[in-house]
């Protein structure tokens, strides 16, 4: 037996909380995975987890044992990444989680320099609008906008975009163009973002000169990916809400107009988010650099 990598299996099957995720992350097989983590037990001479048929349980010697390793592998990390910045190279995999849009007008298209100037890294992306667990889902990181509502991540704020109010000249032309947020609720057609892990709609929230408001109607078409709410509007659905970098274009075309400038809602701030328990490697530290450097000015858009 491996020991370091028989550990490194067990910590993966805590983390996630099951063995076909830890052995998907760790790629390997299932069968591979579940024989180092017996092996380890019987090493040992104790019972690490409990195994049913729907569930895994962290057995209280488990947890101890998992805590101790943890902080022994962090510990190694550690070394490998100092030496790796004493060589001025950082390498080896960065995994990142980035929203549909985000990922489509505001990261992809900046990667070519990052990717020149770290050859060594490699990047696994993930692009979804739901929110990933960067425990168990082995990220290293994600790009979102908005409040963050949990204690236990670390942020580095990245940018400050502005929400927008469009809808297309047809749709516009059908059905008027509204001069106050209430009237969104007279006959207009709103197409509403939907929470990706609840289904709920975002309310329309405006501001101006201090006040505050939001309009939650019925809405006539819903989309709980960024890239489809945006598609939705250019199609002439109806009025969305969307991010100025994401819009720009359609907005230069003609394709979308902008309404209810006035009552823009308040910037809205993107970070870089990790988790705080986890070493910050080389390559996961050059990598929030370059986006505290290059991604303000693409955040921000060039619609004012």
């Amino acid at each position: 037996m491996d020991q370091l990598v028989a550990i490194r299996a067990f910590g993966r099957v805590v983390e996630t909380g099951n063995f076909t995720r830890a052995a998907d992350s760790l790629e390997m097989p299932n069968a591979t995975l579940s024989k180092l983590v017996r092996e380890l037990e019987a090493h040992l001479g104790v019972r690490l987890l409990q195994r049913t048929t729907r569930r895994v349980t962290v057995t209280p010697e488990g947890r101890e044992y998992y805590e101790k390793t943890a902080r022994l592998l962090r510990d190694l990390e550690e070394i490998d990444t100092c030496f790796s910045a004493v060589q001025g190279k950082p390498r080896g995999l960065l995994r990142i989680d980035v929203g549909g849009s985000s990922a489509r007008d505001l990261l992809i298209p900046a990667l070519p320099d990052f990717v020149a100037r770290y050859p060594d890294i490699r990047i696994d992306l993930g692009v979804s609008d739901r929110t990933v667990d960067l425990i168990s889902d082995n990220v290293d990181c994600v790009i979102r906008g908005g409040p963050l509502d949990n204690s236990t991540l670390i942020a580095r704020a990245i940018g400050t975009a502005t929400l927008l109010t469009c809808a297309t000249p047809d749709y516009l032309k059908t059905f008027g163009t509204p001069a106050y947020p209430d009237e969104l609720k007279n006959g207009h057609r709103l197409v509403s973002y939907l929470s990706p892990q609840t289904g709920r709609a975002f309310p329309f929230r405006f501001a101006r000169d201090g006040e505050k408001t939001e309009i939650k109607v019925d809405h006539r078409i819903g989309v709980n990916e960024s890239n489809g709410h945006l598609a939705a509007g250019l199609a002439g659905l109806g009025i969305i809400q969307t991010f100025s970098y994401s819009a720009e274009a359609a907005l230069n075309a003609g394709q979308l107009v902008e309404i209810l400038r006035e009552w823009r809602p308040a910037p809205y701030l993107f970070h870089v988010v990790y988790p705080q328990n986890r070493h910050v490697t080389h390559r996961l530290r050059v990598f929030i650099d370059w986006l505290a450097e290059s991604f303000p000015p693409r955040v921000s858009g060039g619609w004012q």
